[in-house]
């Protein structure tokens, strides 16, 4: 059987189109069905590699008996939530509304308007305890859709009432809520195992980012250390692969051993811009060694041939959790002798008894010193372990997190000067500027040749991050000029002009039952926090006067939101820091016919380069040659044709 799946390109959806249940994807169809039979619909959300949405699929969407109650009772609707944020947005806010939590997958019972009425996430098929299953919620819901509809129809007026409220609160931004944050941040410190309080701990790199921006600025030692012995502790236990390079999603438990074992891109480009940020504060090579590892671990399994960036890989292998990357000791021992063998063991924790369900999750927890003596044995058991079991790739393009991961292939090139990072970068973008982009206009995905919707916020708050990256890194021109292009049309489109902050959809995005405003940094920055971030960026590169008024006023603006819990808005908090503090800014007034390409000196993580192609009153040359006027804390130093870093 085939339901209305079969021809879409989400791998998501696709799993799901040989179902009992009769999916539509979200589409006119769908609500005009529910229309005309006068049903509630079924909305479910979740993403390919999602390991509870495996879970829920296998134990109800591919049963017949539940089949039959969803495809009688109500009309399903599948939602792949990477290629719609903007439907993922409103109902997880519901979700969270009703449950006081959320998650994927996530579960909506809403009216042919689609106002919700019910929400939840994963239900097993059957009640047990106090947790209610899907068959008996399924026939409670149609019992209460024909019996006592008003009751329905009333709640869901009152969620969406209550999720339409406005929230018009003035604040300006200060320094306070950066040092609030911070102390949060050393309250809930593990100073055992890092990470901020107890399991599940995901990675947050932007969290450790803004630590060590702070701690580069206070000399606050104590930041610096967190932020050190979190990426350290991360990078010995399981949720980094040791066999493969790249970082799992989080990890369930406080030592960061025991990975939920999917792979997300922006998890690795964000924690690849953090290994770089560490290793310029501590000069410790073994940073850089993991920035590098992970970035080989993108280009050879999660890039495209014509060079865009994959999404993830799924946690599930046959049907099993973690399956792909367990080992047992004979494996090994088998593989590279009883000797060489019997030494990879200890030195990965690689044991008889098992620190995961029997079976091992390589991991250096144990090891005092780091060794490279295993590095040759690591492509041999690589291969051995892809031969093994297959491990599903979601293979969709999108801009979004294509954005982060450009960016940090041009830190992690400025940070180790090896020309493949940058060329990375600079073919990705190609890509989404040929695949993903038309008449300036972006789009969210991209798979077998077809696109998807137009583009979010999301989209252009990180490809115009990327963007600036790539002019950062090269001093090319073109790069800034784009940014600013994409920052017209996402204040053009999504900007509030009354109240301020960026709705999560635009003008020429479907219309839904409200317009959310995305401000907390959660697994990535939001959206409004990386404008935040752009705008006060865009102000210092240009020095234009409208860059700086429109950075102060989304600052504000999300101070509101900040001042509530302000160690959950990372992201605006270093463009906060730097708005309040700026780095130091190095204008570059290049003589005729003069490269760029070929200055006296490397372009270091940190500093803002700014090229002014033509010299002027305010910025002459000095005899005649290539000059750098270096401005900090609103004073300027003498220009020079001479940088020392």
């Amino acid at each position: 059987m085939q339901n209305h799946l079969k021809n879409q390109t989400s791998p998501y959806l696709l799993q799901h189109a040989e179902n009992p249940v009769d999916w539509y994807p979200w589409c006119p169809e769908a609500f005009a069905r529910a229309k005309t039979l006068d049903r509630p619909i079924f909305l479910s959300i979740g993403y390919s590699t999602c390991h509870w949405c495996h879970v829920m699929a296998h134990e109800s969407f591919e049963d017949e008996q539940i089949a039959q109650l969803l495809n009688e009772y109500f009309v399903p609707i599948k939602v792949d939530k990477e290629e719609r944020p903007d439907i993922d947005s409103i109902y997880m806010e519901v979700c969270q509304a009703f449950t006081g939590s959320g998650g994927w997958p996530t579960s909506i019972f809403m009216t042919p308007e689609q106002k919700p009425f019910f929400a939840g996430t994963y239900f097993p098929k059957n009640s047990y305890g106090n947790m209610i299953g899907l068959r008996d919620l399924l026939i409670t819901v149609h019992e209460k859709w024909e019996t006592n509809r008003e009751a329905l129809l009333q709640s869901a007026d009152e969620i969406v009432a209550l999720l339409k409220r406005p929230h018009f609160t003035k604040q300006t931004a200060e320094m306070q809520l950066i040092d609030s944050a911070v102390k949060w941040y050393k309250s809930s410190f593990d100073k055992q195992y890092g990470g901020f309080g107890d399991a599940p701990k995901f990675p947050a790199p932007h969290n450790l980012l803004f630590l060590m921006l702070y701690a580069q600025k206070s000399g606050d030692e104590e930041a610096l250390k967190m932020a050190e012995k979190t990426l350290m502790q991360m990078y010995r236990g399981g949720l980094f692969d040791h066999i493969g390079g790249g970082f799992c999603r989080y990890s369930t438990d406080r030592a960061f051993l025991a990975p939920h074992f999917e792979k997300m891109l922006y998890d690795n480009a964000l924690l690849m811009m953090a290994y770089c940020k560490v290793y310029q504060l501590t000069n410790n090579t073994v940073y850089l060694a993991i920035a590098e590892k992970t970035a080989s671990y993108i280009l050879r399994e999660m890039t495209s041939d014509d060079g865009g960036f994959y999404s993830a890989q799924d946690a599930d292998s046959d049907g099993i959790e973690g399956k792909y990357y367990l080992f047992e000791p004979d494996e090994i021992t088998e593989l590279l002798g009883e000797k060489v063998g019997a030494a990879f063991n200890r030195y990965f924790d690689i044991t008889k008894t098992g620190n995961f369900h029997g079976k091992n999750i390589p991991n250096l927890l144990h090891t005092q010193q780091f060794s490279d003596q295993f590095d040759s044995c690591l492509p041999t058991v690589y291969v051995y372990r892809k031969n093994r079991c297959r491990l599903h790739l979601d293979d969709k393009i999108l801009t979004s997190w294509n954005g982060l991961m450009i960016a940090a292939m041009c830190q992690l090139y400025r940070t180790s000067r090896q020309e493949k990072y940058l060329a990375a970068a600079q073919k990705a973008y190609h890509f989404i500027m040929e695949h993903l982009c038309e008449n300036g206009t972006l789009f969210v995905s991209f798979r077998n040749g077809k696109r998807g919707e137009k583009g979010f916020a999301d989209e252009y708050a990180n490809m115009i991050f990327a963007l600036l990256s790539l002019y950062e890194a090269t001093l090319n021109t073109a790069y800034l000029a784009q940014a600013r292009q994409f920052c017209d049309k996402a204040l053009s489109d999504f900007y509030d002009d009354q109240h301020g902050g960026f709705f999560l959809f635009g003008s020429e995005n479907e219309q839904l039952i409200f317009r959310p405003k995305q401000t907390y940094d959660g697994a990535l920055p939001s959206s409004n926090s990386m404008m935040a971030y752009n705008l006060v960026r865009l102000s210092f590169l240009t020095s234009e006067k409208q860059f700086e008024t429109l950075a102060k006023q989304q600052l504000d603006f999300l101070s509101v939101d900040a001042k509530r819990y302000p160690a959950g808005f990372s992201m605006f908090l270093t463009a906060l820091s730097d708005y309040l503090d700026p780095p130091t800014k190095i204008s570059i007034v290049p003589k005729a016919n003069d490269s760029l390409e070929n200055l006296p000196f490397e372009i270091p993580l940190g500093n803002i380069f700014c090229v002014i192609n033509v010299p002027s009153n305010e910025y002459p040359l000095k005899e005649g040659q290539t000059t750098f006027y270096v401005c900090k804390n609103h004073s300027c130093q003498p220009p020079t044709n001479q940088l020392d870093f």
